[in-house]
């Protein structure tokens, strides 16, 4: 098993990580401009830096813009269940003493004080029903501090050097490589954006996850717009599937899956036809984040409970896994979706499951590994002779790039949130993880986010997304085991995924 104490010194205060070379992570001189700013050149990515706007999330309803008047009681009603649903319908009866009879207003607080226990009883075994939709977010978000974060969400596109950056004012830009334009999706119903997901084999789709609904826009990448208009958007919404936390596209880019905290259901979306089907299994409280496997066989869906599932797309069948102590946290597959990483909430420890396939094909046989292992011991240790730092703790996210060689994780601890942990790993034939070295930002930041550019030809390369809105490209420069058979370098996982699994069809023909 590794642990941090097999790692090396952290790079003290004052530097910054600009690359991986020789299996070492190379670091400089925080103010040397002329190496920061070769490398930048070599990348070849834009350099973004978004300042903190502070309450830029205050939303306000339209309705205080206008001066109120008198409506009647049937107007009403129509109105507040069009604003806010059959609950606000009811809070407003229960308000209009001497506009209704007595014993409507009596029988309707007697309905509202049984929905109100019943939703406390339901609170006191799941308790993060009682949070608000933007606390909701911000608790399963896998962005560390996102209520603050300046960059709230990042996505790299499947197979073009362009990605998309949720701002702290719901906006979301889009940056592409060699391209000055940079288009801003706004949208009225754009609020607490918790995710962002392109849809592989397309250019121009991008789902983001919001407090309502999930909209799904097409961006023309040849258009010459800044601001592309709302008739670019789709709407994609389901009673009682909200706030909507994660979402992920089939590896073939056929379906959409979509979860929520609050419920019990993950959401497959045929998105050409705007309507879903419920995939649902009772326990768990909700889904809080999915995770569809890069070869297209299973799907990881966590519950903010003990419980998450692992279903396989082939027939959609679940398998249940438990953990005494705490919600799983992050989670990451293997390119081939024979091994899955994840971490709990409560336990500075990273866990793996192996998933089998059958004999002479290429389904995945139902039924993983009896129980899960501990491959790394994340442990807080003090590091260093000279200068002591104190790294590890608990797993904020935790991503694995596309050829599964290298392995990021964020912690969630303040002590330990301005350092990324790299690992080494190998898949096959047994799963191996080795220490790599610690990735260090721009002075006084922290970490907000990771994750792994999917086409980069000459190793990995690591994005970090900082505390105080700087975006980090970092190239982890190898040579794979299947590059080295070959006797060069091969390119990313940009093409199809690789045991080309298709997912069964949910949907009824008409």
């Amino acid at each position: 098993m590794c642990s941090l104490l097999n790692f090396p010194t952290p790079p003290p205060d004052g530097t910054i990580t600009v690359c991986e070379a020789n299996s070492e992570l190379v670091n400089t001189d925080n103010n040397n401009e002329d190496i920061l700013n070769r490398y930048k050149d070599m990348m070849n990515i834009p350099d973004i830096t978004v300042e903190r706007s502070p309450n830029t999330l205050v939303h306000e309803s339209a309705k205080s813009a206008f001066i109120e008047h008198k409506q009647t009681v049937l107007k009403k009603i129509i109105a507040t269940w069009h604003e806010n649903g059959c609950m606000g319908v009811l809070e407003e009866i229960a308000n209009m003493k001497g506009e209704v009879s007595p014993w409507i207003c009596k029988t309707v607080c007697g309905i509202l004080m049984s929905i109100r226990w019943l939703n406390s009883l339901h609170g006191s075994i799941f308790p993060h029903l009682l949070l608000s939709s933007e606390d909701l977010v911000c608790e399963f978000s896998h962005t560390l501090d996102w209520q603050s974060s300046p960059v709230k969400v990042f996505a790299w596109h499947p197979h073009v050097m362009k990605f998309a950056a949720a701002l702290n004012d719901d906006s979301v830009k889009i940056y592409t490589v060699n391209n000055s334009l940079v288009p801003t999706l706004k949208h009225k119903l754009q609020k607490y954006v918790a995710d962002i997901a392109w849809r592989p084999f397309s250019s121009s789709e991008v789902a983001l996850a919001c407090q309502s609904c999930v909209l799904v826009w097409h961006v023309d990448p040849k258009s010459l717009a800044t601001r592309p208009s709302t008739a670019c958007v789709q709407v994609l919404s389901q009673t009682g599937h909200s706030p909507v936390t994660s979402l992920c596209w089939c590896p073939q880019g056929g379906a959409l899956i979509t979860a929520s905290p609050a419920d019990t259901a993950m959401m497959v979306w045929d998105v050409s036809m705007e309507r879903c089907e419920p995939l649902r299994r009772f326990g768990g409280g909700g889904v809080s984040f999915i995770n569809w496997s890069p070869d297209g066989s299973k799907v990881f869906a966590a519950t903010p409970s003990t419980v998450f599932r692992v279903w396989h797309t082939q027939k959609w069948e679940v398998e249940k896994w438990s953990n005494p102590c705490s919600r799983c946290q992050a989670a990451c597959w293997s390119p081939d979706g024979s091994t899955l990483l994840f971490a709990t909430y409560t336990e500075p420890k990273v866990y793996s499951l192996r998933f089998g396939h059958l004999t002479g094909t290429t389904e995945t046989s139902i039924g993983g590994s009896k129980a899960a292992v501990c491959v790394v011991d994340l442990t807080q240790v003090v590091l260093g002779s000279t200068e002591e730092y104190n790294v590890g703790g608990c797993v904020q996210s935790m991503v694995w790039d596309p050829l599964g060689q290298r392995l990021a994780v964020l912690f969630r601890e303040s002590n330990s949130s301005n350092l990324v942990a790299v690992f080494k790993t190998k898949v096959h034939p047994v799963l191996e993880i080795i220490s790599c070295g610690f990735v260090r930002g721009p002075t006084n930041t922290s970490a907000a986010s990771i994750c792994f550019q999917p086409t980069f030809d000459s190793g990995a390369l690591l994005t970090v997304v900082w505390s105080n809105g700087k975006v980090s490209h970092i190239p982890l420069y190898f040579l794979s085991p299947r590059a080295l058979e070959h006797g060069g370098l091969i390119s990313g996982s940009g093409g199809a995924p690789g045991n080309g699994h298709t997912p069964s069809l949910l949907f009824s023909q008409d």
